[in-house]
């Protein structure tokens, strides 16, 4: 049996939702029930009418690409570190339960204007300046959105704005190189099945598949490519915040397109020091399922038992 089989999408299970309006008027209410319907139903679901620039998208994958291909002196010049900005080899992520290590490779980097320091690699100066215009839009759609989930669940535009004063949102370069003989005798994934750790995931992927998302019927499906849309999931911090009103989908990816893979996913999570509490959100006392947490603590928790740089 093939252990990465997965099923044809449709887009019933994984929608395409236009937030043109959010993002050009601010009108929240046709994104917000598109949104909060996916974000119940399946956790994932794709961006159009998102407004960043065609050109900013192909720059942004033109640097990945480049950047994965110089000389591995260069990339290691800015090794990752434990607080988790920098470049990371392959071999370095397995994720809690895989059976091996994921088979890629990843640059991580974070918001510019407060700590952790950055760790971009001197040799390197246009990764910094090509790829952050790119971050900066992304963040503007997450903050869009979050006004968007506010309004699904009722309450003022401005909920999450107070969590997100100094927002931890993370990007990475991921580079999946393809998927060998041997890979596949270890049954190996470019990521193994997981769930996002934080609050809303944007990811841009580039066109050659390999991203899958397991149902609420518990099959795999595929989540192709589709030109000029962002694929955004919800994280485990938002499904506990919302009281398990959305759900934080399992997903992997296997690039078995013979070509090199890569993807630009931005993480846009609160403040460090933000308390992830259902009653926060409307949940009454009696009903919440979950204990107060900071947004830190439990993202530190999850990056200890996945990267190896926090076991030496």
């Amino acid at each position: 049996m093939d252990y990465a089989a997965a099923k044809q999408t449709d887009v019933a299970e994984i929608p395409v939702i236009d937030i043109s309006g959010l993002m050009q008027t601010g009108e929240t209410a046709q994104a917000a029930a598109a949104i909060h319907e996916a974000a119940t139903r399946v956790g994932f679901f794709y961006l159009s009418g998102h407004g960043i620039a065609p050109e900013l998208m192909a720059q942004a994958f033109a640097v990945t690409r480049d950047f994965f291909d110089q000389p591995e002196a260069v990339k290691a010049s800015a090794a990752v570190d434990t607080n988790q900005r920098g470049w990371m080899a392959t071999g370095m992520a397995t994720m809690e339960g895989a059976a091996t290590h994921d088979l890629k490779e990843v640059f991580f980097w974070g918001a510019p204007d407060h700590p952790p320091e950055n760790r971009w690699p001197a040799d390197y100066p246009r990764l910094q300046t090509e790829i952050t215009p790119y971050y900066r839009a992304v963040c503007g759609i997450g903050n869009a959105v979050l006004r968007a989930i506010a309004a699904g669940f009722d309450l003022p535009a401005d909920t999450f704005e107070a969590a997100y004063e100094r927002s931890m949102a993370r990007g990475q370069l991921v580079y999946y190189p393809p998927s060998t003989v041997d890979d596949e005798t270890e049954q190996r994934f470019g990521v193994a099945p997981h769930t996002d750790f934080g609050v809303l995931t944007f990811l841009l992927q580039d066109n050659n598949g390999g991203l899958q998302v397991r149902n609420r019927d518990g099959d795999w499906i595929e989540a192709p490519p589709i030109p000029g849309t962002l694929v955004c999931n919800i994280g485990d911090l938002l499904q506990r915040w919302t009281n398990d009103r959305f759900v934080s989908t399992l997903h992997r990816v296997i690039n078995r397109s013979g070509n090199k893979r890569h993807s630009i996913p931005v993480f846009f999570d609160p403040s460090p020091d933000a308390i992830i509490d259902p009653r926060a959100l409307g949940t009454p006392d009696a009903e919440a399922k979950h204990d107060p947490i900071t947004a830190a603590g439990h993202i530190a928790a999850r990056n200890k038992k996945t990267f190896s740089q926090y076991k030496s």
